[in-house]
């Protein structure tokens, strides 16, 4: 590893707050250790597309955004932790897969709005995903079965709609998305996140639109929507509306260890109105259904 890889894995073990981890070898006990720091410290944000300011979905682009308190989507903190994983020494692979959200009908398949990674470790494949936000807290084997974590339940099975593919479902418990297909085919981090430019620009994304912040522990999950924050946990749901961009602000450094350097008053200010608004319309939809 040369000096300025290493000097930015030190940088990336800082930011996780593991040092500790410093020539630790490449096993399970490593990747389960560095998959909970990094959904515990790297929060799942869409704020930079909400901006209009979105990062690239390069390695180099999306470990920057790590090192500098940020956070990111899928294409960011799946990229960033699979450059983090190589350099530790595992085999990873990158993989198209396909998120089907609260809305969605039925299951998209792996559409590539998903970048999913898998990590092959004692002679099997081994799912490793810190981008899916409400989701994983720890890895699990790419093999039929359930796993509990804190107060959720998962599954994995095979897909019903990629050939060879793999379907992780998500516990409904968590109020959020209902699972993920992934094709088991690995391709480069590039064919992984063609869609990128689209989800993170586009007017009609949802990720453009609504402000989306998920923080993973392992006693449960922080979810901030619109103004919206609500905790899961294994004591229930608890939740509350955020009433100034100066409520969202604190929520961002004390909630979810997010840093706003270069975002202005003016500019989360309009953020809070936009979302505070689209929240009330939500809730007068909701009430004439």
């Amino acid at each position: 590893m040369d000096a300025r890889r290493g000097d930015r894995v030190a940088a990336y073990l800082r930011r996780l707050g593991r040092r500790d981890l410093a020539g630790a070898p490449a096993d399970l006990d490593s990747l389960v250790a560095l998959h909970r720091a990094h959904v515990e410290r790297v929060a799942y944000d869409t704020l930079p597309n909400v901006l209009g300011r979105p990062v690239p979905a390069d390695a180099d682009s999306s470990v920057a955004a790590m090192l500098a308190g940020r956070g990111g989507y899928c294409f960011h903190l799946n990229g960033a932790f699979g450059w983090l994983l190589e350099r530790w020494g595992y085999a990873v692979a990158h993989h198209r897969a396909g998120v089907q959200g609260a809305r969605d009908p039925g299951p998209v398949g792996a559409n590539g709005n998903h970048l999913a990674l898998t990590v092959e470790l004692e002679g099997r494949p081994w799912l490793v995903d810190v981008g899916l936000g409400s989701a994983l807290h720890e890895p699990v084997p790419l093999a039929t079965g359930f796993s509990q974590q804190g107060p959720f339940r998962y599954a994995v099975r095979p897909s019903d709609l990629v050939p060879c593919g793999w379907r992780f479902d998500h516990d409904p418990v968590a109020d959020s998305f209902v699972g993920m297909d992934l094709d088991l085919a690995p391709v480069s981090l590039v064919e992984a996140t063609t869609r990128h430019t689209e989800l993170s620009s586009s007017p009609t994304s949802p990720f453009v639109r609504a402000l989306a912040v998920q923080r993973r522990d392992a006693e449960g999950v922080d979810l901030l929507r619109w103004n919206w924050l609500l905790r899961i946990d294994g004591a229930g749901r608890h939740e509350r509306v955020l009433g100034s961009p100066g409520e969202l602000a604190q929520v961002y450094g004390d909630v979810f260890g997010l840093s706003l350097d270069g975002v202005g008053e003016a500019e989360l200010a309009a953020v809070y109105a936009a979302q505070a608004a689209a929240y009330e319309r939500r809730l007068a939809k909701a009430a004439e259904g």
